[in-house]
Parts: structure tokens; C-alpha cells; sequence
């Protein structure tokens, strides 16, 4: 019982923490959403997207995706399916630009919250994103590979109007929904933290920890990170920043990481997280799986050794990128 009961207290301090960086942010995108200023920004920046060989309907769907996430993105996507013609090489430079910078508000929030800057972090995803997403873009152009058009316009069943909610009722239904859709969340939330404490807990207890520390040191040694952040870190690449973040945030202060681990494991999970259900999804949609996943995972990789090279005078620089605690 004293097992669960600390169980119970750790999850719930995890849960705590999370809900109130994350639940403001939320609702002030879902405000943002609603009166249309997600919408502009991306009809703004889409004849931009030329420069990167894109369509400008693209500018649409990553603003989406970088305010609202994955499924935003996605959804916006099905909106445009109809008139949207592009590429197998441009979907998927669009699908990692979406998987490198999504739901930037709220995961650079909960980011900040684990001990790394907010704007470092989000101008790190925002970056990368742009460069890897031209480069694919222009490369499948001149290269020839991956150029055969892709159609979604068989999204659009999946998101096809009846009509009856029209007028006021819509709205109302609409707000409803992200009622319902948020509690749901946030309960799957509470669950994941209690699984996750758990399974790294048994993990520690049975010595399965340290053989994944030891299989990671090659790429860990590389990248310049902490063989000790490995274990949080990989939960995070694999499943999720929100998971991982929370995580880091315990670990940081039960092992006391150096703001350098700190903001470099934070960097990793910035740009590589989640690597099993959000890539799933976008190769569903027809991205190639070596530019949304092997591409991105190398990318990544490259960036925080990079990055890990230029912290190596110490702490003290990592301090200035990182954020305290709130």
C-alpha cells in the first residue's frame, strides 16, 4: 500500500504540474483557433512556402499543425484535400515539417517547465523544420525520387459535413466536443503518467534499465548527452514530449541534472518524440517513412551533438538557455 499510495502522489504531482502549464495554453489556442487567427497566419505565410517548393495550401496546414498539433494538422489537410495537389517527395517534406514543429505552445511550455527555454526551443523545432522540409522538397525535385502525385482527396469522407449542425448549434456542438475530447485526454494523461512510473520502476528493479543505458551509450556518447537521461529520454523519443517532459521533470530533481543535460535531453524530445503513433499516422496518410522517421531521427541526432559541441565550456552556457522552474 505504501508503494501505491507514493505511486499515486508522484503521479498526481506529475499530473498537477502538467495541467497547469498545459490546460491555459490549450484553451488560448482553441480561443486563437476559433476566431480565426490560426487561419490567417497560415493563408499569410503560405506564398512563402514557394521558397521551400511547396504549395501554399501547405502554409495552411503546418501553422495548423505548429499551433494546434498533429491532428490539427491533419485535419486541416482533409479540409484542403480537394484542391491540394502535390508530390510524394512534398507530402512527406511537409508531414516532417509537422512532425519536427506541432503543438508548439503547449509542449514548449511543458518544456520550459522541465529546465529548457521556451523561445531556444521552439526557434530549434521552427528551424529545423524549415531546412529539412526545403531541403526534402527541393531534393525529391531535382533528384526525380519520390515525384508521383499524391492524392488525399479520399480524406474528405472522413470529414465531410451532414449540415444538420449548422448555425449556432454548431458552435455549441464544436465546444462540447473539445469539452469532451479534453477531459478525455487529460484522464488518458493521468493514466499514461501512473503507467510510466510504473514500468520505469520495474524497469530499475530488474536491471532491464541499465542494459538500455548500455545500448544507448554509442548514440548517447555521440550526441553528447547524459548516459542517466536515457532512460526518461527514450520514453519521451517514444511515446511523447508531454510524457517525457514529465518525467524529466521528476528525474531533474531527484538526480539534480546539470542545465546542460537538461536542455540538451529536452532538445532531443523537441525534435524527436513520439515516434510511434504521430509518425504512424502521417505514413498512413503516404509520407515515406525514411524522410518522416530515419530522416528526422538523423536529423536530430546531428543537431544535438551540434549542439552538445557547443556547450562543451560548460555549465554555465547551458544556464542561459535554460528556464527555471516555475
Amino acid at each position: 500500500m505504501s508503494y501505491v499510495l507514493d505511486l499515486l502522489r508522484r503521479s498526481r504531482r506529475l499530473f498537477v504540474t502538467l495541467m497547469k502549464v498545459m490546460l491555459p495554453v490549450m484553451i488560448a489556442v482553441q480561443i486563437a483557433e476559433h476566431l480565426g487567427w490560426v487561419d490567417a497566419l497560415g493563408h499569410a505565410i503560405g506564398p512563402a512556402m514557394g521558397l521551400l517548393n511547396l504549395p501554399p495550401e501547405a502554409g495552411l496546414i503546418w501553422v495548423t499543425g505548429v499551433f494546434v498539433g498533429v491532428y490539427g494538422a491533419i485535419a486541416a489537410m482533409i479540409g484542403l484535400a480537394a484542391s491540394l495537389e502535390m508530390t510524394a517527395g512534398q507530402l512527406s517534406a511537409l508531414c516532417a515539417m509537422v512532425l519536427f514543429a506541432h503543438a508548439l505552445p503547449v509542449e514548449q511550455a511543458i518544456v520550459r517547465r522541465a529546465g529548457a527555454s521556451f523561445w531556444a526551443t521552439a526557434a530549434l523545432r521552427l528551424g529545423v523544420a524549415i531546412v529539412y522540409g526545403g531541403a526534402v522538397a527541393w531534393f525529391s525535385a531535382w533528384s526525380g525520387m519520390l515525384t508521383e502525385p499524391v492524392s488525399l482527396a479520399w480524406l474528405q469522407g472522413s470529414g465531410a459535413s451532414t449540415g444538420a449542425d449548422a448555425g449556432a448549434d454548431a458552435g455549441v456542438a464544436a465546444l462540447i466536443a473539445w469539452l469532451q475530447g479534453t477531459a478525455f485526454s487529460l484522464a488518458i494523461t493521468f493514466a499514461i503518467i501512473v503507467g510510466l512510473l510504473v514500468l520505469l520502476d520495474l524497469l530499475e528493479r530488474s536491471g532491464i534499465t541499465p542494459r538500455i543505458t548500455a545500448a544507448l551509450t554509442p548514440l548517447l556518447k555521440f550526441s553528447g548527452l547524459e548516459s542517466r537521461a536515457a532512460p526518461v529520454t527514450t520514453v519521451g523519443v517514444l511515446l511523447g514530449l508531454s510524457y517525457g517532459g514529465a518525467l524529466i521533470i521528476d528525474e531533474a530533481e531527484r538526480q539534480q541534472f546539470t542545465a546542460r543535460t537538461r536542455f540538451l535531453a529536452l532538445s532531443w524530445l523537441s525534435l524527436s518524440h513520439s515516434l510511434i503513433e504521430d509518425t504512424a499516422l502521417l505514413v498512413a496518410l503516404g509520407a515515406d517513412i525514411w524522410i518522416v522517421l530515419v530522416g528526422r531521427v538523423l536529423v536530430t541526432l546531428l543537431v544535438v551533438a551540434a549542439l552538445a559541441r557547443l556547450l562543451d565550456g560548460g555549465d554555465r552556457a547551458a544556464a542561459r538557455l535554460a528556464a527555471q522552474a516555475s
